[in-house]
């Protein structure tokens, strides 16, 4: 009896250990552009599910494209908080589009955000404001974008990469709608020229969503 304990001890002590958990992912806030809404990163959700990610990992913010950025921004502070009091994760990774650029900016320098931003990626952000907005100056947010304006210029003042995230940005001269094109472009970033993208080309090109996916693992 006492010889068969002793087998089973020695059994259990050479036996391989379970295998540890994956390490969960940073969860990844998405944020849309003028007009648009959470439906237009179905693409970039399955790209990133394509890649491991689960849906408890995928997260899209909406807002009031009318409104105030400001107030969008402040907005996206607290949908930050809830998507890290949900998943306990420290910080999150931002993917914006067009006017998101501008909301997720104001949030990182101007609220704070950097210290629970790990990554910021930005496609076609108007960043540094589009003449384009010219077209909708009735409405608040296409004053804040239009090149020039007090909130393009609190943006554009000091550092534009605030904190220890990382910052990348994607543009293309054949984007259309944020003219000039290299206002996407942010000083202290990683800035990707693209050969030739649509404004909304970006939200379906999954070569594109896949070099973000990418930085975001770095």
């Amino acid at each position: 009896m006492f010889a068969l304990l002793l087998a089973v001890v020695a059994a259990i002590a050479v036996a391989p250990a379970a295998p540890a958990a994956a390490a969960a992912r940073t969860p990844v806030v998405f944020v849309h552009g003028y007009t648009g809404s959470a439906s237009n990163w179905a693409t970039a959700q399955s790209v990133f599910r394509a890649a491991g990610y689960s849906s408890s990992e995928l997260y899209a913010y909406e807002y009031n494209s009318y409104g105030d950025n400001v107030t969008n921004a402040r907005g996206l502070a607290t949908f930050v908080s809830q998507v890290r009091s949900r998943t306990g994760a420290a910080k999150v990774d931002i993917v914006n589009h067009s006017m998101g650029g501008l909301v997720s900016l104001w949030y990182l320098k101007q609220l704070g955000g950097a210290q629970y931003v790990n990554h910021l990626a930005s496609l076609a952000g108007a960043n540094h404001g589009t003449t384009y907005a010219g077209a909708c100056l009735i409405y608040i947010t296409c004053q804040q974008m239009y090149p020039g304006s007090s909130f393009i210029n609190t943006l554009s003042a000091g550092d534009e990469t605030p904190g220890a995230t990382r910052y990348a940005t994607w543009y293309s001269a054949c984007d259309g709608i944020i003219i000039p094109y290299t206002s996407t472009v942010l000083s202290g970033a990683t800035n990707n020229a693209v050969l030739c993208e649509t404004h909304l080309g970006y939200l379906t090109d999954t070569t594109v969503l896949s070099q973000v996916r990418s930085f975001l693992s770095t």
